[in-house]
C-alpha cells in the first residue's frame, strides 16, 4: 500500500443497508482512495440479519463501486481504523439528534487517536428520515419499504420476514 493512499472507514450495523447508507458510501468513496465499510454487531441493537447476511448484502450493493471493500469488525472503532490504515472515519448525519451522539463519539475517538479524523457527511435531504430501525419496523407491519432500500434489499427483508 503506497504511503500516500488515503483510506477511510465507514462503520455501521447496516441492518439492513438503506439508500441513505448507499448515498454516504458513494459520496464518501470520492474522498479517499480506498473506503472500507466495517460491519459490526451493536449489542444494544437486535439485528434482523446475521453478520454474514449483512456482509453479503452490503458487498452486493457496493459491487459496482471501485475502491470500496466490506469487512466485519468486532473491536473498538479506533482499533479497526488503525488496523485498516485509515486516516479518516466517515459518518453520516441525518438530523441534530445524530449530531449530538456523533459529536461525543468523535471527541472520544480523538482522545484515543488524534491522527484519525472523523468526517461527517449530511444525508441527502430526500434520504434524511431513513433509519434501518424504522425500515424494519415498517416491513414487520406490512408496509412498503421500496422508497428506503434497493429492490434487492427489499426482497431480502421480505424473505427474512417470511421465515
Amino acid at each position: 500500500m503506497p504511503a500516500h493512499e488515503r483510506v477511510g472507514v465507514y462503520p455501521g450495523t447496516f441492518d439492513p443497508i438503506t439508500l441513505g447508507h448507499l448515498d454516504i458510501i458513494r459520496r464518501g468513496a470520492h474522498l479517499v482512495d480506498r473506503l472500507v465499510i466495517g460491519i459490526t454487531t451493536n449489542p444494544s441493537k437486535s439485528p434482523m440479519f446475521t453478520v454474514e447476511e449483512r456482509l453479503a448484502m452490503v458487498r452486493r450493493e457496493v459491487a459496482d463501486l471501485p475502491g470500496v471493500t466490506v469487512v466485519e469488525f468486532d473491536s473498538l472503532l479506533m482499533d479497526f481504523a488503525e488496523r485498516e490504515g485509515a486516516s479518516l472515519i466517515l459518518r453520516g448525519l441525518r438530523a441534530v439528534a445524530d449530531f449530538e451522539y456523533e459529536y461525543q463519539m468523535a471527541g472520544m475517538n480523538q482522545q484515543l487517536n488524534d491522527d484519525i479524523e472523523t468526517v461527517f457527511l449530511m444525508a441527502d435531504v430526500s434520504l434524511q428520515p431513513i433509519a434501518s430501525r424504522l425500515v424494519k419496523e415498517i416491513a414487520i407491519y406490512g408496509g412498503a419499504i421500496n422508497k428506503f432500500v434497493t429492490p434487492a434489499v427489499a426482497a431480502d427483508v421480505a424473505a427474512k420476514l417470511a421465515k
